[in-house]
């Protein structure tokens, strides 16, 4: 296809109201929601930005009609609660028009976008407005994102962030609002035009008094808002030089344990933990069948269960053997059970489930109109199940029988916990199991196994959606203060733009094959309790510069979290959460972990303080000395092995099969790495 692009100064077609700036064809939006091995869904389409008079706009429309996929419904916050958005809601004829395949918006509108990487193969944009609203990625399969940002500076001032080089901040630029602002408090005698030139040249001298009347206002006035605002040009190193001579008159930093020096009564003494340097974490190959096999005896008998949630845990389960390995994990079998004894036992399951299904089948009209609990929850059931997954080719079509089979073992379900019964978001939790086992009773039982993990995000009370809110603020608090203390003082620290990942394990926002990947390294339970909130935590990690670059509100991070949905990289996340934990373990290992961390995490609290023991048994701290040096193998392991992520994958030594990971730690003028022993691994 020949591929076109037209230039403002060059070939501009016009028309009576809109001029084009600039035309690019072979521009594509990817999706993965509507296939079931994950490859991506193609839609091409032309990307134009176009000079109207309301402004200049940025628009991409499909280049040919293609048949609409069915809505996908998103989800939104309400008091506290998670459902589905109502059909019938009103949109602003403000908002930027946004759905399957249109795009169009107002580039005065843009707070910001993301560009890829070089090494990932095609270009793409990620466009992302001011009110949080984050559109599905573009990708230009034969170039031109740089002759687009190119055309789109002459209209905005774009600059690359300093805490990202993917990330491009639009910039509001008011050059006298710094001096007005000086102006008006009143910080300084000399109004002139030149103030903040002469603060750069002799900040002491300069803004002695004004610091005597406002305390740190330079910091939040030019330091601060400059850093956020990513400044360009000489200015942002005359600042940055700013920054360090004003450290320097600065004596309150203390490495390591960052802690208040007074002492005088009324004063809390505020303690801050310096986190070791973050490793970089290699995952393994996913569990294959022939290791499979060689993990069970002659009559069927797992052997050696925790080495293998040891490596599905590092790489996942092969999907052909997925049916077999979910049972296990879901507690449908017990790793101890042999051949015969699951025969048997699948047996009574099967007897079980059809006696609890015929309970609500066999209910009477009149019965039921005297039930009101369960004919609310088949109302209820009705509704969800005709838009779970209905992309997926599983569930997709008219008169569907697994949309029927879904139903049922909902039903199902109210039967066996009537006190739970079904709450909206369970059948995104059955959907991808039903998919698996593709039989009703198994799927049920896997199902059950399920929601024995996850019940408490149901239960009517929500407390423990609660904890688990409270537990990450209390994690990123420690992890990512800055980020941590950007949320407070933006609304945004009771974590609700959470609470859909917390409710149904991340489902929406990974596509169908990734959530099933995610899913099984969850039930392993590995390496640590709560796994699953430093998966959160991971996330933040990868969207921090967006969020706080963009200077987003509650408002705006919960729509730029909430857009992210089938955008996120498992592949990412899945290693940084590892390191992580590898960096929680090294603080407990160090006994600078605070008890409300070891408890989140499912450690036995730090026992207080004892008299040293005459035979030196005990650690100064109490803790055992043979305990603390397990703890240390976990980060010291064996130095000096080098070996190339590539030979792992391809090796067929002890590395590729699951028992070992890599990890690089950052150190001074040191790139060692070190093979860490997977007993040592998961002793936390």
């Amino acid at each position: 296809r020949h591929t076109k692009t037209k230039m403002a100064q060059s070939e501009v077609r016009t028309s009576l109201d809109q001029e084009v700036l600039y035309e690019k064809d072979g521009v594509f939006l990817h999706t993965t929601i509507s296939s079931a091995e994950n490859d991506d869904t193609l839609i091409p389409g032309r990307l134009f930005l176009i000079k109207r008079a309301e402004g200049v706009f940025i628009d991409w429309k499909p280049e040919q009609n293609v048949q609409d996929l069915n809505k996908t419904d998103e989800w939104t916050v309400v008091n506290h609660t998670v459902g589905y958005k109502s059909d019938s809601g009103s949109v602003s004829m403000k908002s930027p028009v946004k759905h399957k395949h249109i795009i169009t918006f107002n580039i005065s509108d843009l707070k910001s976008f993301k560009r890829s990487s070089q090494q990932l193969g095609w270009s793409y944009l990620i466009f992302i407005l001011q009110d949080g609203t984050t559109f599905p990625a573009l990708h230009f399969h034969q170039g031109g994102t740089k002759a687009l940002i190119k055309e789109m500076e002459k209209t905005l001032s774009i600059k690359k962030s300093n805490n990202d080089s993917k990330l491009y901040i639009v910039r509001e630029h008011d050059p006298q609002a710094l001096s007005k602002s000086f102006d008006e408090l009143q910080l300084f005698t000399d109004h002139s035009q030149d103030i903040v030139s002469k603060i750069i040249k002799d900040p002491v001298g300069a803004t002695l008094g004004g610091f005597a009347k406002v305390t740190k206002l330079l910091h939040d006035t030019l330091i601060a808002a400059e850093t956020q605002a990513n400044g360009n040009g000489a200015g942002a190193d005359d600042f940055s030089d700013l920054s360090l001579s004003l450290r320097q008159h600065d004596d309150t930093d203390i490495p390591g344990i960052q802690t208040s020096e007074q002492d005088e009564p009324g004063f809390e003494v505020v303690t801050r933990t310096e986190l070791p340097p973050r490793p970089t974490v290699t995952r393994s190959e996913p569990l294959s069948p022939q290791e499979w096999t060689k993990h069970m005896d002659k009559d069927g008998v797992v052997l050696d269960q925790d080495k293998l949630k040891q490596i599905i845990f590092r790489g996942g389960v092969d999907k052909t053997i997925r049916l077999e390995v979910w049972k296990f994990l879901l507690g449908y079998y017990k790793w101890d059970s042999t051949y015969k004894s699951r025969t048997e036992e699948r047996k009574t399951k099967v007897d079980d489930y059809f006696r609890m299904k015929l309970q609500w089948k066999t209910i009477s009209e009149a019965q039921e109109r005297n039930f009101s609990a369960l004919k609310e929850r088949k109302g209820l059931i009705d509704k969800d199940v005709t838009r779970t997954d209905r992309t997926h080719p599983f569930f997709q079509g008219e008169n569907n029988p697994s949309i029927q089979m879904l139903n049922d073992i909902l039903m199902t379900y109210c039967m066996y916990n009537f006190d739970l019964g079904y709450v909206q978001g369970m059948s995104d939790l059955l959907a991808p199991i039903l998919v698996v086992m593709e039989n009703e009773v198994d799927a049920f039982w896997c199902f059950v196994g399920y929601m024995d993990l996850v019940h408490s995000n149901f239960e009517l009370s929500q407390e423990g959606m609660k904890g688990q809110l409270n537990d990450t603020h209390t994690l990123l608090n420690l992890m990512d203060p800055a980020l941590c203390n950007y949320l407070e003082s933006h609304e945004s620290s009771n974590m609700y733009f959470c609470f859909r990942w917390l409710l149904i394990q991340f489902k929406r926002e990974f596509s169908f094959e990734d959530i099933m990947r995610l899913w099984e390294v969850l039930w392993t339970g590995l390496p640590c309790k709560n796994y699953h909130l430093l998966i959160c935590l991971a996330i933040l990690d990868t969207e921090k510069a967006t969020i706080m670059d963009n200077r987003f509100g509650f408002t705006e991070i919960l729509k730029h979290i909430n857009d992210l949905s089938l955008t996120i990289r498992l592949d990412d996340i899945l290693p940084l959460a590892e390191a992580m934990h590898i960096q929680l373990a090294q603080l407990a290992s160090e006994n600078k972990l605070k008890n409300s961390i070891r408890e989140i995490i499912g450690l036995a609290p730090e026992p207080k303080n004892t008299s040293d023991s005459p035979d030196g048994d005990d650690t100064p701290n109490g803790t055992p000395k043979l305990k603390k040096k397990k703890m240390d193998l976990l980060i010291k392991a064996q130095e000096n092995i080098s070996r190339d992520a590539t030979q792992k994958s391809s090796s067929g030594s002890e590395q590729s099969s699951g028992n070992a990971t890599a990890v690089t730690t950052p150190g001074s003028g040191s790139s060692s790495e070190l093979l860490l022993d997977m007993d040592t691994a998961f002793i936390l």
